[in-house]
């Protein structure tokens, strides 16, 4: 019997949750550093294993903060990942209260009203329903679940408020040693436009541009890493 043809092949195989294997990049970056169960926050964090950036590090031990605007999503972090701190609310620069456009596909939820009419009218995506959702900010959320610590690592995959929250752990100096955020357009012939901006605005911060799916980049502290 061949290799190809042997049950045996799959020890090499590796186990991704993520879109694009964001996931095994983190994993990677936080084994070079011996961090063994690295905790995190995951903004948009959608479903609790599909396209899912922490379910591979929740699964190994690791807890952190889900934080999903989406009722039903919600839901499903509180079904499925119980010990977990799951946040039915959005992310922005303020307190409030803000209206969140659920989209199907889900994945593609927004807060911004221009995104989610691009979305059904450029797109061809449904606008299945709005709804009021609390909103918080990023210190808020770690000042009350992490005492004001920070978690080594963000996910960050908010449709329309990603900058926002990027501007605020760096005016608010949040040193979280690895950022994954995603850093293009939604096109769907694979052609948007990467945020430079964006990227160039972290790298000005202190973060190495460590690695990119195209989708998401992954950046990484760099003094952390050149300590590491």
């Amino acid at each position: 019997m061949s290799m190809t043809e042997s049950a045996d092949l799959l020890q090499y195989s590796k186990r991704s949750f993520s879109q694009c294997g964001e996931d095994l990049i983190l994993r990677h970056i936080f084994n070079s550093l011996k961090v063994a169960q690295p905790t995190y926050v995951d903004v948009g964090a959608h479903h609790p294993f599909r396209l899912n950036n922490t379910a591979l590090f929740h699964l190994a031990g690791s807890r952190g903060i889900n934080i999903e605007p989406n009722p039903e999503l919600f839901a499903l972090f509180q079904q499925e990942r119980p010990l977990d701190t799951n946040l039915n609310a959005g992310i922005s620069d303020t307190e409030g209260e803000s209206t969140f456009y659920m989209i199907d596909p889900p994945v593609f939820g927004t807060f911004s009203r221009e995104v989610a009419d691009d979305f059904v009218t450029k797109h061809g995506f449904h606008l299945k329903n709005t709804v009021t959702v609390p909103c918080t900010t990023i210190t808020n959320v770690l000042q009350k679940y992490f005492n004001g610590s920070c978690p080594d690592f963000i996910s960050i995959d908010a449709e329309g408020v990603d900058e926002i929250i990027i501007d605020s752990i760096i005016s608010n100096n949040l040193p979280f040693t690895a950022i994954c955020v995603e850093t293009i357009s939604f096109s769907n012939k694979g052609m948007g436009v990467k945020n430079q901006e964006l990227i160039q605005k972290l790298a000005d911060s202190g973060y190495i541009n460590y690695a990119d799916t195209n989708i998401n980049t992954i950046f990484v502290k760099k003094d952390v890493w050149q300590r590491g």
